[in-house]
């Protein structure tokens, strides 16, 4: 069914109501994986679409062969033909105190020629003063993905440079991008104490996907102790305290990508077990639920007069 979507800023889009998110495959789930590695446990899975890393962090454990080496774009490539699932974002571009964006621009290259539409990015620089700068090399890596058809959603990790929704949505709005957006993680809006009502601030139209996992109730006090539950420790969708559907109801109907780090569920259950139960919670957890940011649905074509009112 067609429905009105009211934006934040008062505007109205149609969407279809009737299509389901994308389900999406993180990289940081199996960060051990190759991106082709990640495409096919995926596809198995029953994942619709993969967010691969095509920007390393030379984080413990990450794959150490590069992504955008030819042998593993090739291999990349006959993977997701092979499987039919589709790149739904690229990750992960940091402005970190040195940054160039142009050096993104190689990964966003090869994310618009696998179909991407998304490319994720968070900053990490060591001071509280450098707005200006985070501004600029937001805005610059913006202008570098739009020719291959890519938003720039910006992230908030409790523990790096911007920690909370209202200081992405500052620097997003500064930048005045056309493809600017704002990703939201569930367990960030946990650990950094969000509250759920400051979604309805956010336009719709920079919302884009959202990342999903759960935790428990208790949130971590240090910085060293966020770092180790976001990487490591994250949970299934429905064991811990994350209030998913008052998170869906407050935004607009978006993909979700399945981002849940946990060493120990990979060791007892494998690779692509803890996959198939990352999605399995998931789906189980909040497939009910729907966003409440709409207005009434659009009657058939069939039942308005020519001058555009009711029949």
């Amino acid at each position: 069914m067609l429905v009105l979507v009211q934006t934040c800023g008062g505007d109205l889009k149609m969407t279809d109501d009737s299509v389901g998110p994308l389900y999406s495959l993180a990289h940081l789930t199996l960060i051990n994986a190759t991106a082709p590695e990640l495409i096919y446990i995926a596809a198995r899975a029953g994942y619709d679409a993969v967010s691969p890393r095509f920007i390393q962090m030379n984080v413990p454990g990450e794959f150490r062969e590069s992504p955008i080496d030819k042998t593993m774009v090739s291999a990349t490539k006959t993977a997701l033909q092979t499987t039919g699932l589709k790149v739904l974002d690229v990750e992960l571009a940091r402005i970190t105190e040195d940054c160039d964006p142009r050096e993104f621009e190689a990964a966003c290259e090869l994310g618009g020629e696998l179909g991407a539409t998304r490319m994720i990015m968070s900053a990490w620089t060591p001071t509280r003063d450098d707005r200006n700068f985070i501004v600029d090399c937001y805005a610059e890596t913006c202008e570098i993905a739009a020719p291959f058809g890519l938003s720039v959603d910006l992230e908030f990790p409790s523990f790096s440079r911007l920690r909370t929704l209202d200081e992405v949505l500052d620097i997003v709005r500064a930048a005045d991008q056309p493809n600017g957006g704002i990703l939201v993680d569930t367990l960030y809006l946990h650990l950094s104490r969000v509250d759920l009502s400051e979604l309805l601030h956010v336009p719709a139209e920079l919302m884009n996907f959202l990342h999903i996992s759960d935790a428990l109730p208790g949130i971590a006090d240090t910085r060293q102790g966020m770092i180790q539950l976001a990487r490591d420790a994250r949970l299934y969708p429905g064991e811990g305290c994350i209030d998913f559907a008052g998170i869906i109801e407050r935004m607009p109907t978006v993909d979700y990508s399945v981002e849940l780090p946990n060493q120990s569920r990979i060791t007892e259950l494998g690779f692509e077990e803890h996959a198939r139960r990352c999605l399995q919670h998931a789906k189980r957890t909040f497939g009910h639920v729907r966003s409440q940011r709409r207005t009434h649905p659009i009657p058939p074509k069939e039942s308005r007069a020519p001058n555009g009112q009711r029949a």
